[in-house]
């Protein structure tokens, strides 16, 4: 469970050699962001990142994290790899598959019975090969990592999209799929596109409602959630130093909204004290020595318009409490204008329930100003109106929590703890509902609500807000409640109004815990065996994908147009399909059902053009396999945002699909259709997307000539006899059209070992 404090020191050693050899190249003061992706490049090769957000670069990161979720398609893909141990420190973290029921004790022994193989196999394949593995109750990945393993300056990828969380210590982590992770296990460079840079300058001190949550949702309105694309976020400034190191992870953990690879903060003072209260203080020490390469030049910091591509400012002395949503992040509401806005647009103005925590707001310092809201309304007689969930982060959190008095402060209130786990937040929510077809409101301090997220009801407005806004709302039942400013009706009738919140950023006592939940590796895993049955419906060992034929590729049906946002939970769901994420066959019966389908308005309804009839879209595209006919998809812009699943990319590939065409993708996904093999294709021409059409047999050509930079065609086939022909971009590079000849980049790695 210990950091790895030799590796941080290699880290660190190479810090001064390598931003000196950058500034060489680049010729100017550097921001915090280039000096720790400087720091990391593989081999330390300066030149190869000069041109920002142009090009590809290979980076060698410090860490991998993977959540249970993913990690069983990463760990099947890395068992073909022929590694007998992760090159880098790697953990597994069980906190995806446990669903929210009952309570906390109940849903995870009922979560340890259910899922007893993927666990078994987790634990098993972590063990042999050298993997820490955290156990199913220890927490969310993001949180244990910041209280274990994140540092000031290092470098993660995870296998979840929120991996950035750890950005609040100072540190690059980005969100991956599991063929990224599976490269860096191996001992492979990662590759990234240099990022450009977004940087936020944060003034002012936070007071009263104002909370962390409230800058990255006020971010969000501001920038959309593609306005991060390709970027790198850098908070800077006075206001970022005031920030508490879990607020500074809030901000970071939703920075996935927005499309960012990922944010960062500083290493300053906030950082220092919460990593000598989680027992790190050598690390600490460590950083104090190199902490002029921790953060910004001080050139860069005073005339940040030179060095970033975008700037944003935020005082946050004087900003206001925000609301966000319905249905995506970036609906940006400020708290004295939700009210109207709930009016105007006609939502449900009822709210029938309140939910906190998840690995965005569930540190000790949300617990307890969420808790300060809760005791005001024990001590005001005041009934909560909504039901109200508790998810603490990790089981470090919950124990000090309850010891402290929190958690039975919100069950004084009619509050329910659920298990240290991702729950409600991930559609692992057994949610009491009398009518489901119902319009209805909830309220979290998760990080996303796009429809059907949290509780699979499409019905379901979903508004995102810090915790303790998320708590007052609850105990008044009312969307249109302003706690800054109205009053409420407590058991006696009287008009009582809630104070503001009271928190604090580290426990007084310091954190405690009887057991973490971690289990260490086998020193020696030679001997360990990996626990798979063959019978399986959960859990199926991985083939090779087939390596391209040599030709173009003709005679492609179309799959389905989709319409609109498509995202990661369009194309692979979570919630029920959870369980089937260690078999690519299984939870290939999920692909793409979210998705709109263009020509009829329905989800889940495409023409088979074998026999003209509709039918779900996984059942078309395996009846074009059936019979060695490969399909495409055609998506819309940003084409599959949202969560980092690999599936989302696996499943196309395994069912037959030869392309995904959309007018943009976003970043992971791009990345994962390239792992896998897959062509990610955009239109030259957005316009292009409406001569598509639902009987369309679909060429590409141009492939023997297939390079980086060079478009390749497209040719339509139509069924009145008409083509029509035209190009699509690409961003594959030379390493990347490698990974398509051979059938995908696992393929080389087994290749060459």
């Amino acid at each position: 469970m210990a950091f790895d404090l030799d590796m941080i020191k290699k880290v660190y050693n190479n810090y001064g050699p390598r931003i000196e050899a950058a500034r060489k190249v680049v010729g100017k003061p550097l921001t915090l962001t280039e000096k720790i992706l400087y720091a990391h490049l593989w081999e330390g090769n300066a030149t190869q990142a000069h041109e920002r957000g142009i090009t590809y670069v290979d980076f060698a990161p410090d860490r991998v994290a993977m959540q249970d979720a993913t990690a069983q398609m990463a760990l099947l893909q890395f068992m073909q790899a022929g590694r007998p141990t992760v090159a880098v420190p790697s953990t597994v973290h069980c906190d995806h598959l446990i669903q929210a029921k009952v309570g906390a004790d109940e849903d995870l022994a009922t979560a340890n019975t259910q899922n007893k193989e993927v666990y078994d196999f987790l634990a098993s394949v972590s063990n042999k090969y050298g993997i820490g593995f955290w156990k199913p109750g220890a927490g969310i990945i993001h949180q244990v990592v910041l209280e274990n393993y994140a540092f000031p300056g290092g470098m993660m990828i995870g296998t979840d999209s929120h991996t950035p969380n750890a950005g609040g210590l100072g540190m690059i982590a980005i969100g991956v799929g599991g063929a990224d992770a599976c490269d860096v296990m191996a001992g492979l460079a990662w590759e990234l596109k240099f990022p450009k840079l977004i940087g936020v300058k944060l003034t002012g001190k936070l007071s009263g409602w104002a909370s962390a949550k409230d800058v990255i949702l006020k971010v969000a309105g501001i920038l959309t959630v593609k306005g991060g694309t390709g970027a790198i976020v850098e908070y800077f400034g006075e206001g970022a130093r005031s920030l508490s190191a879990t607020g500074k992870g809030t901000i970071c953990n939703m920075g996935a909204e927005i499309g960012a690879t990922t944010s960062v903060f500083g290493y300053d003072e906030k950082i220092a004290i919460y990593l000598k209260g989680t027992e790190r203080a050598e690390i600490a020490s460590l950083a104090d020595e190199i902490k002029e390469h921790l953060t910004g030049d001080d050139e860069v910091y005073a005339n940040p318009h030179n060095y970033f591509d975008q700037v944003i400012e935020i005082d946050l002395s004087t900003l206001e409490p925000h609301i966000n949503g319905p249905f995506t992040p970036d609906m940006a509401w400020p708290l004295s204008q939700f009210a109207a806005a709930v009016k105007e647009n006609g939502w449900p103005q009822l709210l029938e329930v309140g939910l906190i925590g998840s690995c965005t707001n569930s540190s000790y310092e949300d617990i307890s100003r969420a808790a300060s809201i809760a005791q005001q309304a024990v001590d005001k007689k005041l009934v909560s109106k909504a039901e109200f969930t508790i998810t603490p982060g990790s089981e470090l959190v919950r124990y000090t929590v309850e010891r402290d008095g929190f958690l039975s402060t919100f069950e004084n209130m009619g509050g329910v703890v659920l298990a240290n786990a991702c729950g409600p937040c991930i559609g692992q929510w057994a949610r009491h509902s009398d009518d489901p077809t119902r319009k209805n409101s909830i309220i979290t301090s998760f990080n996303r609500n796009f429809k059907s997220r949290n509780d699979g009801n499409p019905n379901t407005h979903a508004f995102v807000a810090s915790p303790e806004l998320v708590t007052a709302m609850t105990i008044a039942g009312d969307l249109a409640f302003n706690p800054m400013t109205d009053t409420l009706t407590n058991s006696a009738g009287e008009q009582v109004k809630l104070e503001e919140p009271q928190g604090l950023e580290m426990p007084i006592k310091g954190f405690a815990v009887e057991d973490a939940g971690y289990q260490a590796p086998a020193e020696d895993g030679s001997k360990v065996s990996v626990i798979v049955d063959e019978k399986s419906a959960r859990l199926q060992l991985l083939d090779p994908f087939k390596a391209w034929e040599g030709t173009d590729i003709t005679g492609l049906k179309l799959l389905i147009k989709a319409k609109g946002k498509c995202t990661t939970d369009h194309i692979s769901m979570a919630g029920p399909w959870l369980k089937f994420r260690g078999h690519l066959d299984n939870i290939s019966n999920n692909m793409l059902i979210g998705a709109t389908n263009f020509f009829n308005d329905k989800a889940d309804t495409v023409k088979n053009q074998l026999n003209g009839e509709y039918g779900p879209v996984p059942a078309t595209a395996r009846a074009y396999k059936a019979e060695g006919i490969g399909s495409i998809v055609v998506g819309d812009e940003n084409y599959g945002e949202g969560s980092s699943r690999e599936h989302a990319a696996m499943e196309p590939r395994h069912l037959g699909v030869r392309a995904i065409l959309v007018k943009s993708f976003a970043r992971i996904h791009e990345t994962n259709l390239k792992k896998q093999g897959m062509l990610a294709l955009t239109f030259a021409d957005a316009n292009d997307y409406d001569k598509i059409r639902e009987d369309d047999a679909i060429d590409i050509t141009g492939l023997n000539d297939f390079a980086p930079a060079k478009p390749l065609s497209i040719v339509l086939h139509h069924i009145d006899g008409t083509t029509d022909t035209f190009n699509v971009n690409h961003t594959y590079n030379e390493q990347q059209i490698e990974w398509f000849k051979a059938g995908g980049a696992l393929n080389i790695i087994r290749m060459n070992q």
